[in-house]
């Protein structure tokens, strides 16, 4: 069964990444961090591609 996809707010991503609000949008100029799905004032970012960050770092991490 397909679950909807998990819309995170920036507090959200905040607290599960550990980084500042400032942060993460400086990575997301950088092209280093996921980018936002925006409506209106909105943003949000979806869970998956923050698992999928997440593990790539962790790759990373190795080598």
């Amino acid at each position: 069964m397909d679950a909807e996809p998990q819309a995170l707010t920036i507090q959200e991503v905040c607290e599960r990444t550990r980084l500042s609000r400032s942060t993460i949008y400086s990575l997301i100029k950088q092209g280093r961090f996921p980018r936002q799905l925006k409506s209106g004032r909105s943003s949000r970012w979806l869970r998956a591609e923050l698992v999928d960050w997440f593990v790539v770092r962790a790759q990373d991490r190795g080598q």
